[in-house]
């Protein structure tokens, strides 16, 4: 018996921007199993089963991002049961971001950020997502580190990589 075949980009996309654009945390979160979870990896936030995930949207994402958050897309992998995004997230850090900067007030420093969303379904829904991004840079971006003294980057790694694949899409 063959599989239906879901658009799992188009059904990713709704659920970012469900999360970002549109907020709504009652639409995020049916674009979701009965019991998924979310994990930012680098600070270990999200949340864990229905319960857990909506309250981690509710409280700490969806709704809660600075209003200048623009989500770049550089690539995306479509596989049979998986979508993994290459973005570069922008804000600037106005408020606490307690998902990705727990208990760090706000700076007013602009950030860019590259991230990994890795989003695996089951059937149309997705199941859980991982997110990565690189704590160092982000602290050196807000000025808790100092890029200077130690072997890390800032706002230059979303910099770089944008060069890159603008030059790739024109080359």
């Amino acid at each position: 018996m063959k599989r239906k075949r879901h658009n799992l980009g188009a059904i990713s996309d709704k659920h970012v921007e469900y999360e970002f654009e549109d907020p709504d945390v009652e639409a995020t979160m049916k674009t979701m199993v009965k019991e998924p979870y979310v994990h930012h990896v680098p600070v270990l936030t999200g949340g864990n089963g229905y319960n857990g995930v909506r309250d981690f949207y509710t409280k700490q994402l969806v709704g809660k991002m600075p209003a200048n958050t623009k989500i770049k897309h550089i690539s995306r992998t479509v596989g049979r049961d998986q979508v993994v995004d290459e973005l570069i997230l922008s804000f600037t850090h106005d408020r606490e971001i307690k998902f990705m900067l727990p208990g760090i007030p706000a700076t007013g420093k602009y950030v860019e950020l590259p991230h990994v969303v890795v989003m695996k379904f089951d059937a149309n829904k997705i199941a859980h997502e991982h997110i990565y991004w690189d704590q160092a840079s982000l602290l050196a971006q807000i000025g808790l580190l100092d890029s200077k003294q130690l072997p890390i980057t800032g706002i230059e790694q979303a910099r770089k990589i944008l060069e890159l694949s603008e030059k790739t899409l024109v080359g």
